[in-house]
């Protein structure tokens, strides 16, 4: 694995082509690629360079994927070995340190922390990993050691280690899915506290990597609203935002998700949190859900809409705009006048822009007015990198007070 950069097979980029990367993008598509020069197998690391034989770096090459190289290194006088992922893993662990929570938080987060594909959750005293590219896949048990190692020079002790690495993804990289324990087996269902909430975690199976942290400060951010205060939380999940006004005081929560698994998970979660009184949760289709609390003209103070990524292409994302046009409209009309409405998007395709746009004409449908109290976007351990394409930016988050049309 630590081959030495002058031996290395070279990729040339095509002429014109790279536009990505060099405004800061951390990848090179396969239709992008002019030669191959030197033997390789797919994952292996290359040295990569310009049309002209400048050196852009190096990173894993895998032509099974249209992402066909995922940068490691824009220096082409260093080597990716042992000292290499561990100055990584460190920086990535000394972020962290300054800006966030650390108790339950994301690790590594693929590409922002210059360690494409690769993702690693700490849930209390338990990592969760999720592998997502051929190249670092190779590297997964050694990045493990790296951080295992820098977190116990702060006194951290992991007792298990999940990988949750059975995203469909995988099977474009050539690979297949997988899920199970990496090393001893333990109990998978992790005890956590956020915000003064205490959760269940999943993490062998609760969606992704088994909780959300990324909403992390974004659900702290609406503590302050409710309060004594009515909430409807939609597409509740395991009941993090719900939980969040109920231990803020509001009098009364109802949550709503699809899925009975979550709604399960979430009445568990608020028994833990003794807010089993005035938390309650109700399985039902959302969309189908409000028109009927519409026609029974209930209101709410504070109405919360986190809904799943609609769109995960772009070839989707006219479906995506109805839908949250739709939840966004149905939502404004459930909340009592001068009441609030925490709305976001999770898709990475959904940009600032076009998010920002539709629920502005779901505001002109719901014939209301909005006035911005915040825009939010993940959390800190979430790193928004500035790349090519803005592949790290993808949770948009605003609170509204609803008005009547005035």
């Amino acid at each position: 694995m630590t081959c030495e950069t002058t031996k290395l097979p070279v990729v040339t980029i095509k002429k014109g082509a790279g536009r990505s990367f060099k405004s800061g993008g951390a990848w090179f598509y396969d239709n992008e690629i002019d030669a191959i020069t030197g033997t390789f197998e797919n994952g292996d690391m290359v040295s990569v360079t310009d049309f002209d034989g400048y050196p852009l770096g190096q990173g894993f090459l895998n032509l099974n994927s249209t992402i066909a190289i995922r940068m490691m290194t824009r220096k082409k006088d260093v080597t990716v070995n042992e000292e290499f992922i561990e100055m990584r893993v460190r920086a990535a662990w000394e972020y962290r340190k300054a800006v966030t929570d650390t108790s339950s938080c994301r690790l590594i987060f693929g590409e922002a922390d210059f360690l494409p594909g690769i993702i690693i959750d700490k849930f209390s005293d338990v990592l969760v990993v999720e592998s997502l590219a051929l190249g670092i896949d190779r590297w997964k048990m050694i990045i493990l050691k790296k951080m295992l190692a820098v977190l116990s020079e702060d006194g951290i002790s992991i007792r298990g280690i999940y990988e949750r690495s059975d995203a469909k993804v995988r099977l474009q990289e050539g690979m297949e899915r997988f899920k199970g324990f990496i090393g001893e087996p333990f109990d998978t269902k992790v005890e956590i506290t956020e915000n003064g909430v205490r959760y269940l975690v999943d993490v062998q199976d609760g969606q992704k990597t088994g909780f959300f942290l990324d909403q992390k400060y974004n659900r702290l951010a609406i503590q302050r609203l409710c309060p004594g205060k009515t909430v409807l939380d939609c597409f509740t999940h395991t009941g993090s935002f719900a939980l969040n006004a109920g231990i803020a005081g509001a009098s009364s929560v109802l949550g709503v998700d699809a899925s009975q698994v979550a709604v399960r998970q979430a009445a568990e979660n608020a028994q833990l949190n003794g807010l089993s009184q005035r938390v309650q949760f109700q399985c039902a289709d959302v969309f189908e859900f409000l028109p009927q609390l519409e026609a029974k003209k209930e209101l709410f103070d504070v109405v919360i809409l986190d809904p799943p990524a609609f769109t995960k292409s772009r070839n989707s994302i006219k479906n995506a705009v109805k839908g949250y046009r739709e939840i966004n409209l149905r939502g404004m009309k459930l909340v009592k006048d001068g009441g609030f409405l925490a709305t976001c998007s999770c898709s990475h395709f959904m940009s600032p822009e076009l998010f920002t746009k539709t629920i502005r004409e779901a505001a002109a449908g719901a014939h209301k007015r909005l006035r911005q109290v915040e825009y939010r976007t993940q959390a800190m351990d979430h790193p928004i990198l500035w790349t090519g394409e803005e592949t790290s930016y993808y949770l948009k988050f605003y609170i509204f007070q609803v008005c009547k049309e005035q």
